[in-house]
């Protein structure tokens, strides 16, 4: 009906066709907005979406766009779904149907009592959660297709770390309160976690990578000491400070042109460079690239498993986080919520709990708490003790984690020598040979030279061009 435009009217409606107290009256959708998408396209954006998604399928879509303060910082629109669908004059049809259950013989089941066995179906398929599941998709395939429109390089994806295959921690919702808090330097335990946990995931992900490059190398390493073995050179090939020494000679032969004294300071860096890789190489045990090969498997399998042993411990704290604050928003909003239990009547019930926030915030609270039953009976000191220990833990388990982000760095330098050395690597290609000084100076000075001698009305006449 045409009169449905107007929402007062809308939701009316659909509140006076209900007849149970408890009905759900609509569905409700927050979905966020990419920034990088114009902001007059955002409510084509989330128009095109409704209509394909919803009202496609019979519901009506009542979308609203936000955008705080400061503009662009994070645009969302909240929808709202009708639960019953309409014919086409217009009337509400139920939400379900009577369904007879039969037997095997297609007869009627009748009960002790007289009736006829029964269940309820829904009329529409609306509530079936495999939608949560493909509006989910569809919101982020339309999305990719707008930033793609707009030249963007972004693209969203809306799974899970753990459905996408990478290792990494999500972190805890903060919460406008707790981010108030942190913007105004006051710091809290969510954003400390939080901290922690983006720094754990940084340090791991430089693990990785080093590893991949390290390993790239080693395989690039092995296919260059094929060619040296058709050469009979396999055995100097391998051992790894044979090479250093090879790259400070290369290193030599490239300063040949410089002065004497900046030969000399070369030299003495590179020797200094060299000498604490070699010390490095001996503390290790490394001589050669397989060496290199199994200790970097190793590293990798530290890194793994430290990983794995902060995981559980991160994932516990970010519990103890949310019990903590359940327990609060319970024990603050405890009083509305018993005057909230104690109305009677619907529309009173409904008005009550729209007009006070905690109501709300106390059914998320004991919902959240109802999944952990085992921390039931758990004191507040008890659990902030359990946490705090958590967090040293963690924090001990970084110390080894940065070690190995060390010994990779070091590693790192010493492939770049080692590849400098090896015959066919991109590093040994002879580099470009520089300008000497002072024919830049001199280039430069003739410049400016003829930029002061230039006439005046062609300097202007170029600037009428650029203009």
């Amino acid at each position: 009906p045409q009169e449905y435009a107007d929402r007062n009217t809308l939701w009316n409606a659909a509140e006076a066709v209900e007849k149970q107290w408890n009905s759900q009256l609509a569905r409700r959708w927050v979905l966020t907005i990419p920034r990088e998408i114009p902001p007059d396209q955002y409510a084509v954006l989330v128009r095109e979406f409704c209509e394909q998604q919803f009202v496609s399928k019979g519901m009506i879509a009542d979308f609203a766009i936000h955008d705080p303060h400061p503009p662009g910082h994070n645009p969302h629109a909240h929808v709202m779904l009708t639960m019953r669908a309409m014919d086409e004059h217009g009337k509400w049809l139920p939400k379900s149907r009577k369904v007879y259950d039969l037997d095997e013989n297609g007869e009627r089941i009748k009960l002790p009592s007289g009736r006829w066995k029964s269940h309820k179906e829904d009329t529409v398929d609306w509530n079936d959660q495999k939608y949560c599941e493909i509006w989910r998709h569809e919101w982020e395939v339309i999305q990719n297709r707008y930033l793609e429109a707009n030249d963007r390089p972004e693209r969203v994806d809306l799974r899970s770390y753990a459905r996408q295959g990478l290792d990494i921690v999500p972190t805890v919702h903060e919460g406008a309160a707790v981010r108030q808090m942190e913007k105004r330097g006051i710091q809290t335990n969510i954003g400390n976690l939080n901290r922690d946990i983006r720094a754990a995931n940084r340090l791991m992900k430089s693990i990785r990578q080093l590893i991949q490059n390290l390993k790239g190398w080693i395989t690039e390493l092995g296919e260059k000491r094929k060619e040296l073995l058709a050469q009979k050179a396999a055995e100097e090939a391998t051992l790894l400070p044979n090479l250093l020494m090879k790259y400070m000679e290369i290193r030599k032969e490239e300063r040949k042109d410089w002065t004497r004294a900046g030969q000399n300071r070369g030299t003495s860096q590179d020797l200094k460079a060299v000498s604490e890789a070699l010390s490095y190489l001996r503390q290790k045990g490394l001589s050669t690239v397989e060496d290199l090969e199994v200790f970097l498997e190793s590293s990798g399998k530290s890194a793994a498993d430290y990983r794995n042993q902060m995981k559980p411990k991160e994932a516990r704290s970010k519990v103890i986080d949310g019990i903590l604050a359940s327990r609060t928003d319970c024990k603050e909003c405890k009083p509305v919520y018993e005057k909230y239990q104690k109305i009677f009547f619907k529309k009173t019930k409904e008005k009550f709990k729209q007009e006070h926030s905690e109501v709300a915030r106390y059914e998320k609270a004991a919902a959240y708490l109802a999944k952990h039953p085992d921390d039931k009976d758990s004191t507040q000191k008890e659990l902030q003790e359990e946490q705090e220990t958590l967090l040293e833990e963690i924090a001990e388990l970084k110390v080894p984690l940065t070690e190995v982000q060390e010994d990779l760095k070091k590693l790192r330098d010493i492939r770049y020598w080692v590849r400098k050395a090896t015959p066919g690597t991109e590093e040994s290609k002879e580099p470009p040979k520089k300008q000497p000084i002072k024919e830049v100076l001199q280039d430069k000075a003739d410049e400016k030279k003829a930029q002061r001698t230039a006439p005046a009305q062609a300097k202007h006449r170029q600037q009428d061009m650029e203009l």
